[in-house]
């Protein structure tokens, strides 16, 4: 770890169930995901991330409005996208949403660009799936350029060319730090690497440490294009409760229904209860005690070299009651520990 190690909390606005176990309304979701973003940062998390989807399942489509409302009611903790699927987005507009958020946050905001895991977006606002690779590499071009301030002169085929335009409002200090998000594609890794930019690695599924090639790949690709070493970051999903089985109880239902759904529209089997046992055992699904969620945290960082660990919190109908309390013991107990475990 080159940097200091940072922890962060993560979220799709999952649509959760109510007491009476009905899923409740998207409003009363976003309500709920407000007060998560306040009891992290007074717990001292570093980061709280919040996904743009735009699908029944997930509240949040709107990102930065909701980052926006954050912002008024918390005092210091950084707030961003997670992702931000720039591939359906304007550059420019993005640039200016998040300038917007960095000014009313007093220097707090941050993003998260990607091409996203779920591809709704590109009907929904025109786009052309033929596009995907060409539109997130102009698009993540043209979003470098922004960041270096000032005057903006860039051309590429998705627009027309950009000839001394500035945009408004300007990042008040410093630069907006902006990540590259990636689930899998090498070229990615590489694309972050060319434009001097952080990358978070997606990892969902599997051992952690089948990524230290996108690692490797992204230190070789900085020394060669000399560029500065960058932060590397991992989200992955999670979920603390005061004992491992309590964990594993509250949690294996939601995680079901989760992926069962999404494995309905991409043709996976109906997930098994060894396949979620697997996860959390040697897998990406740092589940159970706050010692044992710990020790995998603090493994997964020694291996992988990481600068921050970030934890989707949220897990399909889970209840806001429970991820509340997954957040207070991952701030007050599990962070503590992996800051031991790793002195």
């Amino acid at each position: 770890m080159a940097l200091p190690l940072e922890f962060a909390l993560d979220t799709f606005g999952d649509v959760t169930a109510g007491p009476d176990g009905e899923l409740l309304p998207h409003a009363q979701v976003l309500r709920n995901l407000i007060d998560e973003a306040v009891l992290a940062d007074e717990l001292g998390i570093d980061f709280f991330g919040v996904g743009e989807h735009h699908r029944e399942d997930f509240a949040v489509s709107a990102p930065e409005v909701l980052l926006g409302a954050i912002a008024t009611r918390t005092k210091r903790i950084r707030l961003g996208t997670a992702v931000t699927v720039l591939s359906s987005d304007d550059p420019i507009r993005v640039f200016q949403r998040f300038s917007t958020l960095d000014a009313v946050s007093n220097g707090r905001a941050e993003v998260i660009l990607g091409r996203g895991s779920f591809t709704e977006s590109f009907p929904l606002f025109g786009f052309d799936l033929n596009d995907y690779e060409m539109l997130f590499e102009e698009k993540l071009d043209l979003f470098a350029a922004l960041l270096k301030g000032g005057p903006v002169t860039w051309q590429g085929r998705i627009r027309p060319p950009l000839q001394e335009q500035r945009v408004f409002p300007p990042i008040e200090n410093g630069r907006l730090k902006t990540w590259v998000g990636v689930g899998g594609s090498p070229k990615s890794v590489v694309r972050a690497a060319h434009h001097g930019l952080p990358l978070m690695l997606a990892i969902i599924g599997g051992e952690p440490t089948r990524f230290r090639p996108y690692v490797d790949l992204f230190h070789q690709a900085l020394e060669k294009l000399s560029q500065p070493a960058q932060p590397i970051g991992v989200h992955s999903h999670g979920y603390v409760a005061e004992t491992d089985e309590q964990a594993k109880e509250e949690l294996w239902p939601h995680w079901k229904r989760s992926r069962d759904q999404i494995g309905a529209e991409r043709g996976w089997p109906p997930a098994q209860r060894a396949d979620f046992e697997r996860e959390i055992a040697g897998g990406s699904l740092y589940a159970g005690a706050p010692e044992t969620v710990a020790r995998r945290i603090a493994a997964t960082v020694r291996a992988l070299g990481l600068s921050r660990f970030e934890m989707k919190y949220s897990a399909g109908s889970l209840p806001h009651e429970k991820m509340m309390r997954s957040i207070e013991l991952y701030g007050s107990r599990v962070i503590p520990m992996v800051r031991n475990l790793l002195a």
